[in-house]
């Protein structure tokens, strides 16, 4: 049974005054249950908050839009109070407990893509709040409450009833939440927009990659990431991971075509890609895209922390290797075509720029 892996859009599933979270569900990408994958949206108004909260799965988050706060409390330490930014990453380990706050005028955009094989339902991220009316205090009776917090009955029901709010809320203009400390940042968050390029071809595109070098905890994660963002009609060379790595593309702005071929060189997908789509690359599957004329940026998580890719064309490209010999029997073709294949894109390059 062949598998859908048509590009699809997040769909709103919770929220309220303070903001919306939307998912990708599996049962419309299949390949979210086959690679263990979760994706997800959470979208915060001017004083919306995300209350605290653990979930059942390992992430990466990325800003898509905005400005805000978050605090990050790994398991056994102290909590990280982090100014973010669109553009910045942040590495989300299994355990750790987080909070979002935005307190501007613009919507806080965070996208989250992750590895779901120890979730509570595959393909999907679950998660747990401590507060509000949700959290884990409205499941304990008041007597374990008071007990295991060595509390009275009336500060019990304060905590149990007075967050009324379910998952994300609106505070009052009036509240004061914490002050980031910009030494928190170092080590847990890698902004992708000022980072140092690992890939940089003029008039094609260029590349951020996401690894434990520059981010240490992707390791803990046990995913990769990187952001690409291609100049107007350039190409990505085909490519495809290594490690048996599925990879996970969100749209982040622009359109272009996407051409996936996986087993015994059967085209799986050929599609259009626009802004808010999401689609995964099934292992050893080869995929290139090319940009509309605006140009096309994607963020990609890839399941291993180190990936590895193998282009096929340009000087780094398999085929530049293979012995011309090789190459002619391969093909079946004379060895002035088997040149004129070898002697195209001598660039070293992953990214093509519009023929002239």
């Amino acid at each position: 049974m062949e598998i859908d892996l048509t590009p699809k859009l997040a769909k709103k599933v919770g929220g309220g005054d303070g903001g919306s979270y939307h998912t990708w569900c599996p049962n419309e990408l299949p390949m979210l249950r086959q690679g263990n994958i979760g994706a997800a949206k959470l979208a915060l108004e001017k004083n919306g908050f995300c209350l605290p909260h653990y979930s059942d799965s390992s992430k990466v988050a990325y800003v898509l839009q905005g400005n805000g706060v978050a605090g990050i409390i790994l398991p056994e330490k102290e909590e990280k109070i982090l100014a973010i930014k669109k553009g910045d990453s942040i590495a989300l380990p299994f355990g750790v407990t987080t909070w979002w706050y935005n307190k501007e005028d613009t919507e806080l955009v965070v996208l989250f893509l992750g590895d779901t094989s120890k979730a509570h339902k595959v393909g999907q991220f679950t998660d747990f709040f401590l507060s509000g009316s949700n959290g884990i205090f409205t499941g304990f009776s008041t007597e374990f409450v008071s007990r295991a917090w060595d509390l009275d009955e009336n500060t019990v029901k304060a905590l149990v009833g007075n967050q009324t709010g379910k998952g994300i809320v609106k505070l009052d203009a009036n509240v004061k939440m914490p002050e980031p400390n910009e030494k928190h940042r170092q080590g847990m968050v890698l902004n992708c927009l000022e980072a140092p390029l690992d890939v940089d071809i003029k008039n094609g595109g260029r590349v951020v990659v996401l690894n434990t070098k520059n981010l240490p905890l992707v390791g803990e994660v046990g995913l990769g990431a990187d952001l690409v963002r291609l100049d107007g009609k350039a190409m990505c060379s085909p490519g495809f991971s290594c490690d048996s790595a599925y990879q996970v593309t969100y749209i982040v702005r622009g359109s272009g075509r996407a051409q996936i071929v996986g087993a015994d060189g059967k085209r799986v997908l050929e599609t259009t890609v626009k802004a808010g789509n999401l689609f995964i690359v099934p292992r050893f599957s080869v995929v290139s895209k090319i940009a509309d004329p605006d140009g096309l940026e994607w963020f990609s998580i890839i399941t291993t922390p180190n990936p590895i890719f193998t282009h096929l064309a340009g000087s780094i490209g398999a085929f530049k290797s293979i012995s011309p010999a090789v190459l002619e029997a391969a093909f079946k073709v004379p060895s002035d075509i088997e040149k004129q294949f070898r002697a195209k894109r001598s660039a070293e390059a992953i990214f093509f720029p519009p023929p002239n």
